[in-house]
């Protein structure tokens, strides 16, 4: 751990990283998180959760925090990306782990591994842009109970997307509309929030009753 933080410092690649992740911070934040998030899947790669933490925090976080990024939800944005390079390829190192017990290879559970567990590539950035979610920020206990029910909305969304199923079977199509309509709800703008629960009710209900419909078919046969 040592030698990976003096390495990067020394040779000058931590500072030129950060600056210029915050240079394109000042224009596009979901640009710099979405680099950040790059950094520390890569410094986070078979590294165990101690060492992780440092290495990420020490490098990654105080560019966030100078992009505005109240310190705890920048800390844990990189934490939480750090840990998941354990299930993220080519390195996966818990899918690598698993792969005698499965009988598979590490690749390909791994990559199964980021299917399931996409919704959880997207919630650190509902933390950013809304840090009632991890009880930061101004807002009371309504704006917690309102981001908290978005996230779970939202990844439930996403995992129905992600592997295809929510009371039934979904086809391409119900997968990008149940992806898309969750991805509004990440979004802190003026009316993303409701053309987002909007699109997520009407795709519900429709599931439904076309689940509902198949079923009836199915029993009638």
């Amino acid at each position: 751990m040592g030698v990976i933080i003096g390495v990067i410092n020394l040779t000058g690649v931590a500072a030129e990283i950060g600056g210029r992740v915050i240079a394109i911070g000042e224009d596009n934040l979901f640009l710099a998180l979405l680099l950040t998030m790059l950094t520390c899947l890569v410094l986070g790669m078979g590294i165990p959760t101690i060492p992780n933490y440092i290495i990420t925090s020490s490098l990654a976080a105080p560019v966030l925090l100078e992009l505005g990024v109240p310190l705890i939800v920048s800390h844990m944005f990189v934490f939480y990306f750090g840990i998941m390079a354990d299930l993220t390829p080519p390195v996966a190192l818990a899918c690598f782990a698993a792969a005698p017990i499965a009988r598979e290879t590490g690749l390909k559970i791994s990559m199964n591994a980021v299917r399931v567990a996409i919704a959880g590539f997207i919630v650190p950035f509902m933390a950013v842009y809304s840090p009632a979610l991890m009880l930061q920020g101004d807002g009371n206990w309504i704006d917690v109970v309102w981001i908290v029910f978005k996230a779970l909305v939202a990844i439930s969304m996403w995992g129905a997307g992600a592997i295809g199923y929510l009371f039934g079977p979904l086809n391409v199509v119900e997968r990008v509309v149940a992806v898309v309509s969750a991805s509004f709800l990440v979004v802190a703008l003026p009316l993303t929030d409701e053309i987002g629960l909007g699109a997520v009710a009407v795709f519900v209900a429709w599931h439904v009753w076309r689940t509902r419909q198949q079923r009836a078919l199915k029993s009638a046969v």
